[in-house]
């Protein structure tokens, strides 16, 4: 359901991201409120994100090099995303609707297909492993027709912690978090939180087992 009054917090926490279209509709977004899509300067922030799409995705001159491709791609994230950690790295393609929202920890790595739809702000920890075709779905709409047919939808946030492991083919539904050092199987549809070392496999994803906590580095 969507909220109806802007979340202070996570207002003050866009602050820190880069490429963000500040606005009204922008912040009623990132607070789970109904907002507009189509104000104008989400959808040149929409417009931006595609591009960056297209020449990440498609980028190999001739005479690249595994060295030439790594930096490139760093310097295309770091130019889109709200932050980028060190030693990140994301197999293209990937896809996203603004990147800005996007927040991502130390020693990430994404294997191919990467959706995120952040309408929400999407966190990922430290750590963290995705396999291919994993889909962070932050927006969503509601179920009353009248909204979509004014275009009118909402987000919820999407948390993921420390040293987790999302396996391939795995959907991780609005409003989630998933706590450290979590597995969650692949194929899975991840609809509530995960708490803190767990093991969740299925559709929807269930706590299958515990594993043994580590301390945080």
């Amino acid at each position: 359901m969507a909220s109806t009054q802007k979340d202070p917090t996570a207002i003050e926490s866009s602050k820190a991201l880069s490429n963000v279209p500040r606005g009204e509709e922008y912040e009623k977004m990132i607070s789970g409120m109904l907002y507009d899509a189509q104000a104008p300067e989400l959808i040149a922030a929409r417009h931006k994100a595609r591009r960056f799409m297209h020449e990440y995705n498609t980028h190999f001159p001739d005479d690249a090099t595994p060295e030439s491709l790594v930096k490139y791609r760093e310097e295309k994230l770091r130019g889109q995303l709200g932050q980028l950690g060190a030693n990140a790295f994301i197999e293209p393609p990937i896809n996203i609707d603004y990147g800005c929202n996007i927040k991502v920890g130390n020693d990430f790595y994404s294997n191919f297909n990467l959706v995120i739809l952040d309408c929400g702000l999407v966190t990922i920890g430290n750590r963290v492993l995705f396999g291919p075709f994993v889909s962070i779905f932050a927006a969503t709409h509601e179920t009353e027709v009248q909204s979509r047919r004014d275009g009118i939808e909402y987000a919820k946030p999407v948390v993921i912690g420390d040293d987790c492991w999302i396996g391939g083919n795995t959907t991780i539904m609005p409003g989630v978090t998933i706590g450290k050092g979590c597995t969650i199987g692949a194929g899975s549809i991840v609809t509530k939180d995960i708490p803190d070392f767990s093991v969740a496999i299925g559709t929807p994803a269930k706590v299958v087992k515990k594993v043994t906590p580590v301390p945080d580095l």
